[in-house]
């Protein structure tokens, strides 16, 4: 296994560009089973989870091509309808391929997922909007077993705004004839990128970013060219980080609309942010930021896949904050990482205290999954001296070619064998 050795506290400066989303990616990707038809994907960042799903849909029975961010799938046999646990263990996103299997071919068949160690997150939002679709759920040895006579359009009203379910069902939707309404969604960016993709195929997907999702599925869809947004997670870590650490960046490649919630926090701590169409200029403030506390929220409220670098932020305050996580009830396994390093930190249930402290300090440290990795990195970047990071694989399955991206602002970071 590789660690990053990181010797921080001094100001960044320079720029970097932002990779393709990896939360985009994965279910347009998987979309592609939606159809026989050739589909082309740019912007498609390199990551573990990305190479998770191209050995998924080989296995499947596709034929996918994939370099320098471009993804290429084409179907020249009949589809497997089975992923087999050895795959979908490594990656939570598999899931995503039931809605499609089951729209196409009345049945599916997938063990139950895998991912970071974050919480439960059941998929029983997902299993239970499949039924009011007309399919039938049984298990067996471990599986999750789906099968239908007929899928008909429908009404579906979510019991929670799940990302995962919201996009299931609209790929599913896309391929049954008819209109499907789907009630209390998912808002997310991501989500809009996926109902892009699928007008692309030929289905008719209105709403996407609000509440209410309408989608006009079609007998048959074509196949699509697409380019992935940019990575707003990846873009508020490196905002965070440049927060953190001190000095002034500028990144490329991004979304600034996709961030307001993270935007307005950062101000109220005293980073300036200037936005453009496609890039950002982060400026940290001189001297400590200011304490501001934050509630995670699904979007377009605080992302709960920035609370770790936040808390990062908050740990150099100069002044006491609180962090409550609402989406994720094991979410702050950073924090006993992070006390490593100097900060003062308190975790009650779902709410983290954070008493800022005047510096960070390096030290051997570890990830527990892949946020809590980007934190490690930010206050390593922040912090004064060396800090060796373990168990780095988690930052691989959700930010591309980290350490370079770090050089290019003038961090100290090098990937080293353990």
């Amino acid at each position: 296994m590789d660690n990053f050795i990181i010797r921080g506290g001094k100001p960044l400066s320079g720029q970097t560009v932002i990779s393709g989303s990896k939360n985009a990616a994965l279910p347009i990707l998987l979309a592609t089973l939606l159809t026989r038809e050739k589909c082309e994907i740019k912007n498609v960042p390199e990551l573990m989870d990305i190479k998770s799903t191209f050995e998924l849909l080989n296995y499947l029975g596709k034929n996918c091509f994939y370099g320098y961010g471009n993804f290429v799938v084409e179907e020249h046999t009949a589809l497997k309808l089975h992923a087999p646990y050895d795959l979908v263990r490594k990656m939570r996103a598999s899931v995503l391929a039931a809605g499609p299997l089951l729209a196409r071919y009345h049945k599916a068949r997938f063990s139950l997922p895998g991912g970071c160690s974050i919480g439960v997150r059941p998929i029983d939002i997902h299993l239970e909007s499949f039924k009011k679709l007309g399919a039938v759920v049984t298990y067996e040895k471990g599986d999750v077993l789906l099968s239908a006579k007929k899928l008909k359009a429908g009404r579906v009203k979510f019991r929670f705004p799940s990302v995962g379910a919201t996009e299931n069902l609209m790929m599913c939707a896309a391929l049954i004839e008819g209109e499907t309404v789907l009630e209390n969604c998912a808002k997310e960016p991501e989500i809009e990128d996926l109902a892009d993709a699928l007008n692309k195929m030929g289905a008719e997907v209105t709403g996407a970013g609000t509440a209410v999702i309408k989608i006009k599925g079609r007998a048959k869809l074509k196949g699509l060219k697409h380019t992935v947004m940019p990575d707003r997670i990846e873009t508020g870590t490196f905002m965070l980080l440049a927060a953190a650490a001190g000095g002034r960046v500028r990144l490329l490649n991004t979304a600034p609309k996709t961030l307001t919630a993270l935007i307005k926090a950062m101000e109220k701590a005293g980073v300036k942010i200037n936005c453009y169409k496609d890039s950002m200029e982060v400026i940290a403030p001189h001297g400590r930021p200011k304490p501001v506390s934050v509630v995670t929220r699904p979007h377009p409220g605080f992302p709960t896949d920035l609370q770790a670098p936040w808390m990062v932020l908050m740990a150099r305050a100069s002044g006491e904050s609180e962090v409550h996580e609402t989406i994720f009830e094991n979410r702050f396994m950073h924090a006993p990482e992070l006390m490593r390093m100097g900060a003062d930190i308190t975790v009650t249930g779902q709410k983290a205290v954070v008493r800022g402290v005047p510096q960070l300090l390096g030290a051997p440290v570890m990830c527990s999954d892949i946020r809590a990795g980007a934190a490690m990195v930010v206050a390593a970047a922040a912090a004064k001296g060396k800090t060796v990071i373990r168990r780095i694989y988690h930052i691989d399955r959700g930010y591309e070619h980290l350490e370079h991206k770090l050089k290019d602002l003038g961090v100290d970071a090098s990937r080293v064998k353990a």
